[in-house]
């Protein structure tokens, strides 16, 4: 199949994303990719549970005095919420709807900028009330490094939507670019389930103690 080629919501191939050889490699490239980052974050969260108890003393902060779950609540269904606005997305460019499918991503970026927003307003209340910082102790090195790399993943991923929203513009859909599409919205399918494992690992067990 070419490209470039023009098409209609009728002439369209049922799987855009996988229709050429360029696409199925990309689909390879970025597997390998995301069992990399699982590895990555999998340290990461054995990190965060070793030390998540080790502060220079009795009276330092503890998860439990920190983490106020109705924020991080929001934060969740924030980005829960983007993932499945993402999946419209993909429902769109399967049926070859480029302006829904735009939209979608719109959405998706708006509402993962919500969720940026409000985990800088979590960090800076830390900072302000409990003077927990990276450097406080072991627990504040792990837990900002952990959902600080999270949130660094947050912004790749709102960058790359940004990117192609620009970039495509005008282009419409077609076989070159609905692989980049697709990709960038499993990379953000992931950053949601990392997040899920956050809330439950760091916030949900941090108040049980």
């Amino acid at each position: 199949m070419n490209a470039d080629e023009k098409y209609t919501p009728q002439t369209w191939p049922e799987g855009p994303e996988r229709a050429t050889l360029e696409g199925k490699n990309k689909f390879l490239g970025f597997w390998f990719f995301l069992g990399g980052e699982t590895v990555l974050f999998a340290s990461l969260f054995a990190t965060y549970i070793a030390l998540k108890d080790k502060v220079p003393s009795p009276d330092h902060a503890l998860a439990k005095d920190l983490f106020e779950l109705p924020l991080v609540f929001v934060m969740t269904m924030l980005l829960l919420t983007s993932s499945l606005t993402s999946v419209y997305a993909m429902y769109h460019l399967k049926n070859y709807d480029f302006k829904k499918m735009q939209l979608w991503l719109v959405i998706t970026v708006l509402l993962g900028l919500g969720f940026l927003g409000c985990e800088i307003y979590e960090f800076v209340h830390y900072y302000h009330a409990f003077d927990h910082t990276f450097t406080s102790s072991a627990f504040g090195s792990a837990f900002y490094t952990l959902t600080g790399f999270h949130g660094a993943h947050v912004i790749f991923g709102l960058a790359w939507f940004i990117a192609l929203i620009v970039r495509n513009a005008g282009r419409g859909l077609n076989l070159y670019n609905a692989p980049k599409f697709y990709v960038a919205s499993l990379y953000w399918h992931f950053i949601d389930v990392v997040w899920v494992f956050i809330f439950t690992v760091v916030y949900l067990m941090g108040m049980v103690g």
